[in-house]
């Protein structure tokens, strides 16, 4: 796997992981993602580093405290798991476009 590879070419191929790699950190944290429950009555935004930066309540869910509860906890694990996913596929774009790393086509 390495015998065609000098230790300069290695060089160059890890600078590429690693710009790639802020390039993807700096993309990831510009974006936003938005999770919606009980038909819309909830809402949250998080941002890509995976702070919550918005909740919106619908009036009606303030009378059922029990509903709002499932409906947060529902919303919350929907949001940070669109998160989580988009990190996943994001890596693994980055990966398979660098499939030339070690020769593969």
């Amino acid at each position: 796997m390495f015998e065609k590879m000098n230790l300069d070419e290695m060089g160059k191929l890890l600078e590429k992981a690693q710009e790639e790699s802020r390039k993807l950190e700096a993309e990831m944290q510009s974006k936003t993602y938005v999770a919606k429950a009980g038909g819309g009555m909830l809402c949250i935004t998080m941002s890509g580093k995976g702070e919550v930066i918005d909740i919106s309540i619908d009036n009606s869910l303030l009378q059922d405290k029990a509903s709002l509860e499932i409906l947060l906890i529902s919303c919350i694990n929907d949001v940070n798991k669109m998160l989580e996913d988009d990190k996943k596929n994001s890596v693994a774009g980055m990966f398979g476009s660098m499939g030339n790393l070690f020769g593969q086509k």
